[in-house]
């Protein structure tokens, strides 16, 4: 079916107070003032390589932390988030700076997060060099901080992934995510805590665990999952499943003419997911804009190459799901 038709009332993202068309209005607004300030070096080359950056924060997965009063994971969130966005461009990370604004500055605290985002640095082989911390009293309240930061990679000229050469007949493989990620906490929380009224300290069967273990799971990094990928196979297309969903980041990728078509029930989802939709009662259509639904990364690759590609990812100790394939049509996502 098509994920227009898919149908069902309940909670949207935009009833947690997150609208996902006036963040892509915004963007719509904000090209031409970006563009407007690209030198000829914005594509900045040394020798035969290219420089990508990108940069991301937690986003309201922080409240969870604050509540929980636990702050030694949410850094590898704030890596992950920017490592893997470059990644999907075939970007090798290099270093990463921190930006951590704290109502209160509580040494131990402090070390925490920044010891989640070495973490974090330590899984994607890059360097922390260095960040900024400040202490902004009556701007945040005594508890409260948020934590942003910037990545920095490098990739061959050559190789850069654009999506380009994307056609009908190739195939997408998925590889899973580790719960939410950092997605969709607006929604999160008005439909586990205010709609099911669980706080942190409820264990849920389903889950295995507390509701707050489970909302704190770090984001997944995939740099080494993919990197061997690029040196023996000829990936075509990356796509990072962050805010939007596999509805929204996959077409990010893909060349004029084609659209996907996934599989539902193809991969196993989390038990978290249904959690939110039950209580929430958040139609699939939405599930499937807001959350990464369990697939966190999905590679476009030639349709003979998938399977030989699966087969590398399971010698490495990596799961990976053929979730679906590249079809004529516009470059949408349509489920079946």
């Amino acid at each position: 079916m098509n994920e227009n038709n898919i149908s069902g009332k309940g909670l949207t993202y935009a009833d947690a107070g997150v609208d996902i068309d006036a963040g892509e209005e915004a963007v719509r607004l904000m090209r031409e003032a970006v563009r407007s300030t690209f030198r000829p070096e914005a594509l900045a080359d040394i020798g035969g390589f290219v420089l990508v950056a990108g940069t991301d924060g937690v986003g309201t997965k922080l409240r969870v932390a604050m509540l929980m009063d636990r702050h030694d994971t949410v850094g590898i969130d704030a890596v992950a988030m920017c490592v893997n966005d470059i990644l999907v461009q075939g970007a090798e990370p290099l270093f990463f700076l921190d930006y951590l604004a704290v109502g209160r500055l509580v040494p131990e605290k402090v070390a925490a997060i920044v010891g989640g985002v070495a973490e974090g640095c330590r899984q994607a082989g890059c360097a922390l060099i260095g960040g900024e911390t400040a202490e902004m009293p009556g701007f945040y309240g005594p508890d409260e901080y948020d934590l942003a930061g910037f990545a920095v990679g490098v990739v061959d000229r050559n190789k850069i992934i654009d999506g380009r050469r994307i056609v009908p007949g190739d195939k997408l493989v998925g590889l899973p995510s580790s719960g939410l990620h950092s997605n969709g906490y607006s929604l999160v929380r008005k439909a586990l805590l205010d709609v099911a009224g669980y706080s942190m300290d409820t264990f849920l069967e389903g889950l295995g665990c507390t509701l707050g273990v489970e909302l704190l799971a770090p984001t997944r990094i995939y740099v080494k999952a993919i990197m061997p990928l690029l040196e023996r196979f000829d990936i075509k297309g990356l796509a990072h499943i962050t805010g939007g969903g596999l509805t929204g980041n996959i077409p990010r990728v893909l060349p004029t003419g084609v659209g996907v078509t996934v599989g539902l029930g193809t991969w196993p989802a989390p038990p978290v997911f249904n959690l939110i939709k039950e209580a929430g009662k958040v139609a699939d259509q939405e599930m499937l804009r807001t959350f990464n639904m369990g697939i966190g990364l999905v590679a476009v690759v030639a349709g003979e190459q998938a399977g030989a590609v699966m087969d590398d990812l399971s010698a490495r100790g990596e799961k990976s799901y053929l979730i679906g394939e590249v079809v004529e049509g516009t470059s949408g996502v349509n489920y079946i």
